[in-house]
Order: C-alpha cells, then sequence, then structure tokens
C-alpha cells in the first residue's frame, strides 16, 4: 500500500474498501439529514471520485436509503455503519464517511456547511469557514 492508498471498513468488517489517490479536504455537514443518518453533531465526508473507490469485499451487504429525491446514503445492512452516499447533481463523485477510514488520515479540513441547521448543543469554536447553506469547494487547479 502506498502512502496515497487508503483503506476503510464498516463497524463488523463486512463491508471494506480501498481509496486509490489522495484524500481531499474533508467536509463537516451541519445539516438534519446527515445528523440523523449518523447520530452525531455533524458528518465528515470526503469526496471522492468514484473511479478510485474499490469495493473489497461486502457488496452484498451493502443497503442504500434515498433520503432526498437523487441522494442515496449507502451503508452496511449487517451493522449499519454509514459508508458512503451519492447524489445525482454530483455525477462520478462518492462522498466517503470519514470515520470509516482505518488509516491515521492527513487531509486537512475544508469547511463547516449547513450551520443555519446545526444542532444548539455543539459549538462551532475553530477557525473553519462557515456556510449558512451547500458548500461549493473551489474549483480544482489544471
Amino acid at each position: 500500500m502506498t502512502a496515497t492508498t487508503l483503506t476503510g471498513s464498516c463497524l463488523c468488517g463486512g463491508v471494506r474498501y480501498r481509496i486509490d489517490g489522495p484524500l481531499p479536504p474533508i467536509q463537516i455537514c451541519h445539516c438534519s439529514q446527515c445528523r440523523k443518518a449518523q447520530g452525531t453533531p455533524f458528518a465528515t465526508n470526503a469526496p471522492v471520485d468514484e473511479t478510485a473507490f474499490h469495493l473489497l469485499s461486502g457488496d452484498e451487504l451493502l443497503r442504500s436509503y434515498e433520503s432526498s429525491p437523487g441522494k442515496q446514503r449507502v451503508f452496511c445492512g449487517r451493522c449499519g455503519s454509514p459508508v458512503y452516499s451519492r447524489n445525482v447533481r454530483v455525477p462520478g463523485v462518492l462522498r466517503i464517511r470519514a470515520g470509516s477510514l482505518d488509516e491515521p488520515l492527513t487531509a486537512t479540513r475544508a469547511a463547516h456547511f449547513h450551520t443555519a441547521s446545526k444542532c444548539s448543543w455543539w459549538p462551532l469554536d475553530d477557525d473553519l469557514p462557515q456556510y449558512p447553506q451547500a458548500y461549493l469547494p473551489p474549483p480544482a487547479s489544471p
């Protein structure tokens, strides 16, 4: 495994995957759907090109839920761990749940977004940019 290859898994280990390439900055979403889906004050996601994602095991365990039109949340049907989501508005991108990665991460954090609907019991007291609604990352450099 190289420095640009990461692995991840669900809680029970039935779903295992590999990501080839560096992990982009982690996006922190505070919307009510992410809070409900994760059971936490926010979700930490890394947008990864679908071609860099390789499912190693557990295809038969994967389940999905359409939480809003065109948005699929994919999770392990045995242990319930969220693995990734995909949205038809962003074709070819999987939003990997950063907490499911196995290795220590060197990726930075990009921003907090959907802060207008954040929970009342978790303060945002870091220096990251905050966006009341959606976060649109800057375009990649050529």
